[in-house]
């Protein structure tokens, strides 16, 4: 895997990351609501490397990968906040295998899950900027110039 990330590195807005971590923990699976109102199975896994730990969530079959002491990749990973807080996640176009090489130090003294982030907005393409009238089409003005 290529372009490992560090926990410590990890951001509210990251997106597209490469995440080696051994797991400390492995949470009880939970039954949550999706906002499509969909039933779901996520477990929390706590995973570290040498800078830090984070909360990682798997989602469905995913968890079944996560064993205490076993080393995880996670490719095309992507950071969301719940209820302020950060989660690695490894969702539909990301991966997830136990990796080949080791983690042999995790530093559990910085957990990037600890921090709290409020009124944290992605940058991005914001949805309410079209033109007035008609939707990025031609206006009247357009018109009125011909």
């Amino acid at each position: 895997m290529e372009d490992i990330t560090k926990i410590k590195d990890l951001t509210p807005s990251s997106r597209r990351v490469n995440v080696v971590g051994k797991v400390l923990s492995v949470g009880e699976p939970k039954t949550i609501q999706t906002k499509f109102g969909d039933q779901r199975s996520v477990t929390e896994v706590t995973i570290g490397d040498d800078t830090g730990k984070v909360i990682l969530s798997l989602w469905g079959d995913q968890a079944s990968q996560a064993k205490t002491g076993e080393t995880l990749a996670i490719g095309n990973g992507y950071v969301s906040l719940v209820r302020g807080h950060i989660r690695l996640n490894v969702g539909k176009y990301g991966s997830l295998n136990v990796s080949d090489e080791e983690v042999a130090e995790v530093n559990e003294d910085f957990d990037a899950s600890e921090k709290e982030y409020e009124n944290f907005h992605r940058s991005g393409p914001r949805r309410d900027n079209f033109r007035r009238g008609g939707y990025g089409g031609r206006s009247s003005r357009d018109e009125e110039e011909e």
